[in-house]
């Protein structure tokens, strides 16, 4: 058993109000230059929707990920060989129109204008041609499903769903899904590199892009299934999502993460048995995925785990962040929270909290099951999403939300709180009352110290700072 330390992150889709606060800050802090205009490290989607860039999910055109065959993974791009072949001409990259050409104004012109009978108009011009543009698209083109009437036949989530009739005005459903990159322990951009410019940080399983070692060939981009890794066409090289590690090696939460005025966002360590990734990745049945993950976290309380993670090298404060993860309990313990596309094989660690929509005919029902049937938004939909089509854990986790619903109502109004709830919803004998208030107060009320818990970076030792280059045998 080979047990490593995993930065996760959490987000409760059932909260997030789309209002894009958590995108703002990470694009000023991270992508303010030129060259990276077009790059939204968190961007937030509506769904239904091909999202950004367009149709990112539909592995048919792109080819991220990976593919399992006979028990083994190979990138869906091919290998080597066919990487080689088509190394001027990867037909698998996203074009510049799948995200949208980055445009300014000649906001001069206002003022220089000379006096004329109406307002002087300017129009849009490309920051890469300095031509007049029309603007096509964007990253918030179905923002509240706007144009979704024409390309929402496209979302991908919609197999085995009739499309068109949940496209329509008294069928229409929406809700919103933040994006970044999924940190995933078996990254397919890494494996995807001819340069071994991407990497996993060892300490926390962050992957990086080594910027002196990237030859901008940008197989990364089209290896990644969740199209986030981007190419800044000024400089020539990859960039991505770095996890904010400057504020995380701090104690700091992530950009996103802190400006988040819903809270939806939770971040922490989780314990994982790395020796375990190679066969839950190429399991047979893309659905056997997501339990194999599951079952890859430990159980940062047990003593075997502790001792073994000591022997390993693993500091006392990851594990101490560990056992208060708010991610462990969300992603293990409960579990509430789900992966996106597990069947892309990469094994994400940026999971989700599935929305509980509002129920058509407006009647609370005592069966759960029944409930279910009257959300708006189609079980399998969210299934199609989060857990490659499988509608188990799907339920179990909206059911536990309802289950919690219901029983703080109890609680709260009946002033006597109603214990059968959790046998209606068909609860894990451990879910006890006390768990549900435990995740009342992390999904509810919960204070930044309980949505962050994250370890500092070691500190080296004040002597040995203090040692001059000779002292430690520089020349």
């Amino acid at each position: 058993m080979k047990i490593k330390a995993q930065m996760t992150m959490v987000l409760n889709l059932d909260k997030c109000i789309g209002c894009h606060t958590c995108s703002i800050p990470c694009k000023n802090v991270w992508t303010s230059r030129t060259g990276a205009e077009y790059m939204w490290l968190n961007n937030v989607e509506t769904k239904p929707g091909i999202g950004y860039p367009k149709n990112w999910e539909n592995q048919g055109i792109y080819k991220g990920g990976w593919t399992a065959k006979d028990g083994k993974l190979s990138t869906a791009a091919g290998g080597r060989i066919q990487k080689l072949s088509r190394v001027f001409n990867n037909p698998h990259l996203p074009q510049i129109d799948a995200y949208y050409e980055p445009w300014d104004y000649d906001y001069g012109r206002l003022v220089t204008s000379p006096v004329k009978k109406h307002q002087p108009a300017i129009r849009p011009r490309s920051q890469i041609t300095g031509k007049s543009m029309e603007i096509q698209w964007g990253p918030n083109w179905e923002d509240d499903l706007a144009g979704v009437c024409e390309t929402g036949t496209a979302d991908t989530n919609f197999a085995g769903l009739e499309a068109r009739k949940y496209l329509e005005f008294e069928q229409a459903f929406m809700f919103y899904l933040p994006r970044l990159c999924e940190h995933c322990l078996n990254p397919a951009c890494v494996a995807s590199c001819p340069s071994g410019a991407l990497y996993e940080r060892d300490e926390d399983c962050i992957v990086l892009v080594d910027q002196a070692r990237c030859r901008g060939w940008r197989y990364c981009v089209s290896g990644c299934p969740y199209k986030k890794v981007y190419f800044n066409w000024k400089t020539g090289t990859s960039e991505k999502c770095i996890f904010c590690y400057p504020r995380t090696e701090s104690g700091m939460t992530t950009l996103c993460s802190a400006s988040c005025v819903g809270r939806i966002r939770y971040v922490g360590v989780i314990l994982y048995d790395a020796d375990r990734i190679s066969k839950a990745a190429s399991a047979a049945d893309p659905k056997d995925i997501y339990p194999a993950l599951v079952d890859m976290m430990l159980d940062p309380n047990d003593p075997k785990v502790l001792d073994e993670a000591e022997k390993q090298g693993i500091s006392q404060g990851v594990l101490k962040a560990a056992q208060n993860s708010p991610t462990d309990k969300l992603m293990r313990k409960w579990p509430l929270a789900l992966p996106l596309h597990p069947e892309y094989r990469t094994l994400p660690m940026v999971w989700y909290v599935p929305p509980l929509s509002p129920v058509q005919t407006g009647a609370e029902h005592t069966d759960f099951d029944e409930t279910l049937l009257d959300m708006r938004i189609p079980v399998k939909y969210l299934a199609n999403l989060l857990a490659a089509g499988d509608e188990a854990p799907v339920r179990r986790s909206l059911k536990y939300i309802m289950a919690l619903r219901a029983y703080m109502r109890s609680m709260r109004l009946e002033k006597t709180p109603d214990k059968s709830i959790l046998e209606q919803a068909g609860l894990d004998k451990k879910t006890d009352a006390a768990t549900m208030l435990e995740t009342y107060d992390l999904l509810a009320i919960a204070k930044h110290k309980d949505r962050f818990v994250i370890p500092t970076a070691p500190t080296p030792d004040q002597a040995d700072m203090r040692m001059t280059q000779g002292e430690k045998g520089f020349e």
